[in-house]
C-alpha cells in the first residue's frame, strides 16, 4: 500500500506544509523539535491509508480480530520504525538534507515512550508490530501513563527515581478518540434481586481511547495500539471551589489522573496496592467493554463471541478480564452464568510469564471485595463453579486461598490455552507452577517460544550488519528471518568474516564515542564489549556479573593473567523503587566502577560502564555494539528473555545458563558457538536442599573468598566500609539464586570467552553463526504460532 513513486520532493513539500500549517512554524526559525513534528506527521500521513483500509477489509469480511491486553507495550520511538517499514526512510533523509537538517538528529530528539518497565512490554510492541506485518487484524489495549516507568539518575552511585516526562511534547502518532470513551466503576456495593445482580460503585471515572496506529513490513496491513487515560466524570466541584476548599474540589480530577499517571506504583503500601489493582480494571474493563460494542455493532448473539473475537491476557496483570467479561455477559447481557463461563473460556488465552512466586499476582480478599465488590462474588462463583464441574481437584488448589484471590490460578481456569513463553518454561508452568490444574486439564498448556521484530532489531537498530546481509544474501529476511541461514554459506569467507567485523566495530566505534562524551570514560572499541542489560532483579544475578568482574580485576592487578584481553563490562537497568536489594546491587555496581576506572594499573584492561536510564533507545544502540550476551539468570527462574534474542541477531555469542529460551538458542547456535555454565534447573533444586550450600561453594573458591573478603572490607566504599555487609551476608548465608554456587563455573566460562576473543578468526565465525542461526526467534513465527495454537486466526493478507 506505501506509494513507491513517492519521491523526496513529495516528501518535502508535505513536510514544509505540515510545518506551516500544523506547527505554524516559518522555516527559518523552525527548531529542532518542529522538523522532527513536521517529519513526523509528513511518515503518519501515509500510515493513515493503510490503516483505514486494514479497518475496512477486517470489518467487510467479518474476519475474527485478537485483542491483546497487556499493562505495558514498551514501543520506545516510533518515527524511524515507521519511516523504515514504510520504505521511506532514504527518501526523508534526502529531503530533511535540502533544509539543512539530518534525520538522525531528529530521530533522536524523539522522547522514548515510557509505556513499560522490561522484556514484558517490549515483547507486546514487538507483537503488534508482528500481527500487522503477517496480516493478523489486532487491537493492543494498554494504559496512556502520563509518566510511565519513572526516569533514573544515580547519585552517589545510589538509584534516584524522578518522573519520566515523555509527555511533556506532544505526541504526534496518536489519535485521540473522545467518542470512544467508558465508565468504569470502583467500591461501592451490590444489590441483589432474584437471579439479578445490580452493582453501584461508588467511585467512576471515565476511560478515553488514544489510538496509535502500528504499520507492518512494507506498509500492507496496519493495526491500532488503544490506550486508555483515565478522566474525571465531572471535573470538579464547583460549589466546593467556591467555598474556597479548592483541594477538595479537585478530588474527582485528583482520581482520574492517579490512576493513568504512573506504571506499578509502589504497592509496599495499601493505598499503592489499591491503586494498582484499580489501574487494571481500567485497563480490561474499558478493554471489555470496546470489544463488546464492536461486537454488537454487527452481531447480536454473544454466544458467539468466541467465532469473532481472541482475547489475549499478556500475564496475570489483565486476569481480571474473566470475571469482567463474565459480569458483562451476565449481569448486562443477561446471559446464563454457566453460558457466560464457557463464551469467556473460548475467548481468552493467558500468558505466563514468569515462574517466581511474587510475581504471580495475589490479592488480599478485603482489598479485592473492597475495590471490586461484584467480582469479589463472581471470582467466588468461578471457583464454586470450577470445582463443582472437576471434583477430583485437590482442596488446597484453588483461586480463593488463605484469604487471597491468586490471578494465575484465576487466569488459567478462565482461559482455554495457556502458554508459556519458552520449551524449557511450559514445561516448568506444567512441572511446578501449575501440576494439578494441568491434570485437570491436559492440553491447556503449550508453548509459544517468544521472538522480537526483526525490521527494528536488526534492519533499523544495526544499519552496517543489515546492508551486509543484504549484500550477501539479497532482499526478503526482513519478513522471511529464516533466510539468514544463507549466511552460513560465507562464514568461513575471509572477505565476509572481516565484513562482519567491519559492521560491528564501526557500532562499536559509536558506542565508544557516546561513552566518552556522556561518561567521560575512554574506551577501545578493540576492546571485547560484554554486555547485560535488563531489569535488575537477584534472579538475574547482576549480582554475579560484578562479582565475578571483581575476581577478574584483582587477577589482573597481580598479573595473575597473561596476555589479557581488554574488556568494556557494561551494565544497564532499573531495580524498582522498593526493591531494597536490587538499589544496593546496583549502588556495589557504580561503586566498583569508581574504583575500577581509577586504577592505573589495570589501565584500559578493564572498565566499567553503567548509563543511568536503560530504554528502548539506549538498547537500540548498545546491543549491535555487544560481543558477548550475559544471560546468567538462575537457571528456572528465566521465563524466556527476549534480549537474549537480540543480542544472538545481532552477532553476539552468550554466556548463560540453560535457562528460559537460552536453551532454544543453544540448540540452535551450537555449543560451539555458545559459552554454557552453571547448574541446571533440577540441579538448582537439588543444591537449595543442602543446608550450607553458600558455604561449600565459597570455601571451594579462593577467587570468590578474596572477591567478599574485598567487599566486606569496604575496598570499594572506603568511606563506608560496612556498606556491603548485607550483600556479604546473604551470598554467605541466604543464597536462594546460588550466585556462590555458579561463581567458579561462571569465572571458567569468562576464561573461555578471552581465550575465544583473542582468536579473531574464531571469534568472527561465532559471531557471525549467531547472526546466521536466529531466524528462528523472529516474532512473525511467535504470532503465528500464536494465531494456529490459541487464536484460531487466519491472515487476512
Amino acid at each position: 500500500m506505501t506509494d513507491l513513486s513517492l519521491t523526496p520532493n513529495t516528501l518535502k513539500s508535505d513536510i514544509l506544509r505540515h510545518l506551516t500549517f500544523t506547527l505554524g512554524k516559518d522555516a527559518g526559525h523552525a527548531s529542532i523539535y518542529d522538523w522532527r513534528m513536521a517529519l513526523s506527521f509528513a511518515i503518519r500521513d501515509r500510515i493513515v491509508e493503510p490503516w483505514f483500509a486494514s479497518t475496512r477489509k477486517t470489518w467487510g469480511t467479518g474476519h475474527k480480530r485478537v485483542y491483546y491486553l497487556s499493562m505495558e507495550f514498551l514501543i520506545g520511538r516510533l518515527l524511524e520504525d515507521a519511516a523504515i517499514n514504510l520504505g521511506l526512510y532514504d527518501q526523508a533523509a534526502e529531503a530533511l538534507l535540502e533544509f539543512g537538517q539530518d534525520i538522525r538528529t531528529l530521530i533522536n530528539d524523539e522522547p522514548d515512550a515510557a509505556l513499560g518497565n522490561g522484556g514484558l512490554g517490549r515483547l507486546a510492541a514487538c507483537f503488534m508490530e508482528s500481527m500487522a506485518t503477517v496480516g493478523c487484524p489486532a487491537y493492543g489495549y494498554g494504559i496512556r501513563y502520563e509518566h510511565g516507568l519513572f526516569r533514573q539518575r544515580f547519585e552517589g552511585g545510589r538509584q534516584v527515581e524522578t518522573p519520566e516526562d515523555w509527555l511533556k511534547q506532544a505526541h504526534p502518532w496518536e489519535f485521540p478518540r473522545p467518542e470512544s470513551a467508558y465508565t468504569i466503576g470502583f467500591k461501592g456495593h451490590v444489590e441483589h434481586k432474584g437471579d439479578t445482580h445490580t452493582w453501584y460503585p461508588a467511585e467512576t471515572v471515565i476511560a478515553e481511547a488514544h489510538d496509535t496506529p502500528v504499520i507492518g513490513w512494507k506498509g500492507k496491513w496496519a493495526n491500532t495500539l488503544r490506550l486508555w487515560a483515565a478522566k474525571p466524570t465531572t471535573q470538579f466541584d464547583l460549589e466546593r471551589f467556591n467555598r474556597g476548599d479548592y483541594a477538595a474540589a479537585a478530588e474527582p480530577e485528583a482520581l482520574a489522573r492517579t490512576l493513568s499517571r504512573v506504571l506499578y506504583p509502589d504497592d509496599t503500601t495499601y493505598q499503592g496496592k489499591e491503586l494498582r489493582l484499580k489501574q487494571e480494571f481500567l485497563l480490561t474493563s474499558a478493554a471489555l467493554q470496546d470489544i463488546l460494542r464492536r461486537y454488537l455493532a454487527s452481531y447480536s448473539d454473544l454466544r458467539d463471541l468466541p467465532k469473532h473475537v481472541a482475547i489475549q491476557m499478556n500475564d496475570t496483570h489483565p486476569a481480571i478480564a474473566g470475571p469482567e467479561l463474565i459480569r458483562l455477559l451476565h449481569d448486562d447481557h443477561g446471559m446464563p452464568f454457566g453460558e457466560a463461563m464457557k463464551t469467556a473460556q473460548g475467548c481468552l488465552g493467558y500468558t505466563n510469564h514468569t515462574l517466581l512466586p511474587e510475581a504471580l499476582e495475589r490479592w488480599a480478599t478485603f482489598t479485592f471485595g473492597n475495590v471490586l465488590p461484584r467480582h469479589m462474588q463472581l471470582i467466588e462463583a468461578i471457583d464454586y463453579w470450577h470445582k463443582d464441574e472437576y471434583h477430583s481437584r485437590p482442596h488446597y488448589v484453588g483461586i480463593l486461598k488463605h484469604h487471597e484471590v491468586r490471578m494465575g490460578e484465576l487466569a488459567f481456569i478462565m482461559a482455554h490455552k495457556v502458554n508459556g513463553v519458552s520449551a524449557l518454561h511450559s514445561e516448568l508452568v506444567k512441572k511446578n507452577l501449575f501440576p494439578e490444574l494441568d491434570a485437570l486439564h491436559p492440553g491447556r498448556i503449550i508453548n509459544e517460544t517468544n521472538g522480537v521484530t526483526p525490521r527494528r532489531w536488526l534492519k533499523m537498530a544495526n544499519r552496517p550488519l543489515s546492508k551486509l546481509i543484504t549484500d550477501t544474501i539479497g532482499d526478503g529476511w526482513e519478513d522471511d528471518l529464516d533466510r539468514l541461514k544463507g549466511l552460513e554459506a560465507h562464514v568461513d569467507d575471509a572477505a565476509f568474516a572481516e565484513a562482519f567485523g567491519a559492521a560491528k566495530r564501526a557500532n562499536k566505534v559509536q558506542v565508544a564515542n557516546w561513552i566518552a562524551q556522556d561518561f567521560g570514560v575512554k574506551v577501545s572499541p578493540d576492546a571485547l564489549f560484554d554486555v547485560q542489560v535488563k531489569r535488575i532483579h537477584e534472579y538475574k544475578r547482576q549480582l554475579l556479573n560484578i562479582l565475578e568482574t571483581i575476581a577478574h580485576w584483582h587477577k589482573l592487578r597481580s598479573g595473575r593473567i597473561e596476555n589479557p584481553v581488554p574488556r568494556v563490562k557494561i551494565f544497564g537497568g532499573k531495580a524498582a523503587p522498593g526493591y531494597a536489594v536490587a538499589k544496593e546491587i546496583i549502588r556495589l555496581i557504580n561503586d566498583v566502577a569508581q574504583v575500577v576506572n581509577n586504577d592505573p594499573k589495570t589501565g584500559d584492561l578493564l572498565k566499567i560502564i553503567y548509563p543511568p536510564n536503560y530504554n528502548v533507545s539506549m538498547a537500540e544502540r548498545l546491543i549491535p555494539a555487544a560481543d558477548l550476551s550475559e544471560q546468567i539468570s538462575t537457571a528456572g527462574k528465566e521465563a524466556s528473555g527476549t534480549g537474549n534474542m537480540k543480542f544472538m541477531m545481532n552477532g553476539a555469542p552468550t554466556i548463560g545458563t540453560l535457562d528460559g529460551a537460552n536453551v532454544e538458542i543453544l540448540e540452535e547456535v551450537g555449543a560451539e558457538n555458545f559459552f554454557l555454565f552453571g547448574l541446571t534447573a533440577e540441579e538448582v533444586m537439588e543444591r537449595r536442599k543442602v543446608a550450607d550450600h553458600e558455604k561449600q561453594a565459597i570455601e571451594g573458591s579462593q577467587e570468590l573468598q578474596d572477591v567478599l573478603q574485598m567487599i566486606a572490607e569496604g575496598r570499594f566504599s572506603p568511606e563506608e566500609p560496612g556498606r556491603y555487609h548485607g550483600i556479604v551476608h546473604g551470598v554467605w548465608h541466604h543464597d536462594y539464586f546460588l550466585v556462590s554456587s555458579d561463581f567458579a563455573d561462571f569465572h571458567r566460562a569468562q576464561g573461555e570467552v578471552d581465550t575465544a576473543y583473542a582468536d579473531r578468526k574464531r571469534w568472527l565465525r561465532m559471531a557471525a553463526m549467531n547472526t546466521a542461526r536466529s531466524g528462528f526467534f523472529s516474532s512473525d513465527r511467535t504470532i503465528r504460532g500464536y494465531m494456529k495454537d490459541v487464536w484460531n486466526v487466519t491472515s487476512a493478507l
